[in-house]
């Protein structure tokens, strides 16, 4: 018998990626909802697909997201939505007795002056970066919630924390994407419509790490197939970049030949932010995609 699978934000960039790899493995029944179907902000529309579909695995990969300033212009939205989706999928998944629960957060949980590389018990020791503050204290309750219900009810309940995520079925939206895609429709743009700049904003000096989605979908699997003690691990890839440094590399993949000017009326966030990943390491997992070569299957995807 395969075992069924609920993936929620199966239409997103993480979703749709994680669908893409489970399929493969053809032991799994896919369960996913549409939204008009299915309303994750309502706990009796939840219980009820619980109690309909008896999923055996669930991974909670919805969530309302976003790049700094769209994070910063609706913080509520950003942390009533996200807080109760997993307040319901969560405690359904108890109710209904999910044999193993994947809870997805973010790296942004951490204190925005964490020591690098940011390990799993830096949680909750410091101040956390203003700019994306809701959905943090949003993801922070998810992983909280996994957390607790494993210890109380030996529920096999686990939160992983990846950092920044790219991947084919990004946002690509200026204003409200994450940098790479948003970088990828500026440059992309500039070339098209031959600018003799293209503006980022910020001061480009911040460290950021990326991972290519299919490389979390991939961890994803790996951990459903493994047993851990832990109730919280980070993904990542171990590769960091400069904002400045970044946006030569798109400007490269997209080849757009003007100059690059960046913006310091807007706001950086966290100075550096890279995850480490000894725990899944440990196991016995390594990410795949290297920067350059992700970005470049990214903007192939975009263009065509």
């Amino acid at each position: 018998m395969k075992l069924k699978v609920f993936i929620t934000g199966h239409n997103g960039l993480v979703g749709s990626s994680i669908i893409e790899t489970l399929h493969k493995k053809k032991k799994y029944k896919i369960i996913t909802a549409k939204r008009k179907k299915l309303d994750l902000l309502n706990q009796t529309q939840v219980n009820n697909f619980f109690k309909k579909n008896k999923p055996h695995i669930v991974i909670h990969a919805a969530g309302k997201v976003g790049g700094i300033l769209h994070n910063k212009t609706y913080p509520a939205e950003f942390i009533f939505q996200n807080s109760q989706m997993a307040l319901n999928i969560i405690n359904s998944s108890h109710i209904y007795k999910v044999k193993k629960l994947i809870n997805l957060g973010s790296a942004c949980i951490y204190p925005k002056f964490a020591k690098q590389p940011i390990k799993e018990t830096y949680l909750l020791d410091g101040k956390l970066e203003s700019s994306n503050e809701a959905y943090a204290i949003a993801k922070i309750l998810g992983l909280k919630m996994t957390e607790y219900y494993k210890k109380q009810f030996q529920c096999n309940f686990l939160s992983l924390q990846p950092t920044n995520l790219y991947g084919l079925k990004d946002n690509f939206n200026i204003r409200s994407g994450h940098v790479i895609p948003a970088l990828i429709n500026k440059f992309h743009e500039g070339k098209i419509k031959n600018k003799k700049y293209v503006e980022v904003w910020g001061s480009g000096k911040v460290k950021r790490e990326f991972l290519f989605v299919d490389d979390l979908a991939d961890a994803i699997d790996f951990l459903l197939r493994k047993k851990t003690k832990h109730n919280l691990i980070n993904v990542g890839s171990g590769e960091e970049v400069t904002i400045k440094n970044l946006s030569k590399l798109i400007a490269s993949v997209t080849g757009y030949k003007g100059k690059i000017i960046f913006n310091r009326n807007y706001p950086d966030g966290t100075p550096r932010k890279i995850v480490d990943t000894s725990i899944l390491s440990k196991m016995g997992w390594r990410h795949k995609t290297k920067l350059r070569d992700g970005l470049i299957k990214v903007y192939q995807s975009y263009v065509n």
